[in-house]
């Protein structure tokens, strides 16, 4: 070696990485054609790792505090070197400081809609988005199976590749599980904790420990929506006839502000029963389509006294008996009926 050629070369004395910025996972400290000088000083701070790398081969690992480098702090590398037998100073090798610090916030979603077999509806598409959290708690592990001989190695390449471990993981934990759907997005935290179990192993074959795993939103098609909401009301609702009442409910407010008003209703309720039984003999030939029919049309009892005054009062106040219809709608109606019989 020449004169110059040593003069030109740098002994490294002390090794540390201040890290400037978030995002930033593995960096390779800058060797080139600087060499390490025995006794050297490695400083590692809280929230880091630091890794030698003899030849490609992982050699000794160091969590936080200060160490002077010597045969004793690099076992190690003083093996695969063979310095048992003569220590070379300076010495070359890779150094890869680890940044063990917990990323916060990292987001994950659905960028289509994942299928899931539901044991209530059959197969389902959904989608959902959230959050997690995540730090290195192997380098070596991480070292050899994600960042590799980069120079540095940030949270954005690890994004893409943890993102699609996380929705397949989801697909098949929801699609597997003897849970209801239903039951699941009722309570997004047993969600989040029945998919974070299952990402746990996932993470932790990278050196990464899951820390956090929320769901924040889940969003179905709207044919499914439907379906839920119909299930929904018909539980609201309880059996047919209440069922049948309720509907007849919602339909007075709405005939109400119609022409003629529930003057009107009482008008028509002439031409037939009343409302509850018109509904509730619609709904049971609905679900009894083969059922023989009736031996008298429903409406022939009403046409005979339909145009009595006092078969309308009597329709009035079945409506009124039943909560069809309030004491005021009842009041106005039969006010318009006596008006029209006495002229």
């Amino acid at each position: 070696m020449s004169l110059f050629s040593f003069i030109s070369k740098q002994f490294i004395d002390i090794l540390e990485w201040q890290e400037e910025g978030d995002g930033v996972l593995a960096w390779r400290y800058p060797m080139q054609d600087n060499e390490i000088q025995y006794g050297a000083s490695l400083t590692v701070r809280e929230s880091q790792m630091a890794v030698f790398i003899n030849e490609g081969k992982i050699a000794d690992v160091f969590g936080p505090g200060m160490y002077k480098l010597t045969t004793q702090t690099l076992p190690v590398l003083t093996y695969l070197q063979h310095w048992d037998k003569l220590f070379e100073s300076p010495f070359k090798s890779d150094l890869v400081f680890f940044s063990t610090r917990l990323q916060l916030g990292r987001k994950w979603g659905t960028p289509q809609p994942v299928t899931l077999r539901d044991k209530d509806f059959g197969m389902v598409r959904l989608r959902a988005f959230g959050i997690y959290s995540y730090r290195i708690t192997d380098p070596k592990l991480f070292y050899s199976e994600v960042s590799g001989t980069r120079d540095s190695y940030t949270v954005d390449d690890l994004e893409q590749q943890l993102r699609n471990q996380v929705v397949a993981t989801m697909a098949s934990t929801l699609g597997g599980s003897a849970v209801p759907f239903l039951d699941m997005a009722a309570n997004q935290g047993l969600m989040a904790d029945t998919i974070k179990t299952a990402l746990l192993p996932v993470f932790a074959r990278y050196g990464v420990a899951l820390d956090s795993f929320a769901v924040e939103n889940i969003s179905l098609p709207e044919e499914l929506q439907k379906a839920i909401d119909k299930r929904i009301a018909m539980g609201m609702a309880g059996d047919l006839n209440q069922y049948t009442r309720y509907q007849a409910a919602e339909a007075i407010p709405l005939a109400a502000q119609n022409e003629g008003g529930l003057a009107g209703i009482g008008a028509g309720l002439a031409a037939g029963v009343g409302v509850g039984q018109i509904m509730t003999q619609a709904m049971q030939q609905t679900l009894q389509p083969t059922a023989a029919a009736p031996a008298e049309p429903p409406a022939a009892p009403a046409a005979d006294t339909g145009d009595s005054p006092q078969a309308k009062l009597a329709q009035l106040k079945a409506l009124l008996d039943a909560g069809l219809i309030t004491q005021a709608d009842y009041d106005t109606a039969k006010a318009d009926v006596l008006k029209k019989l006495v002229g």
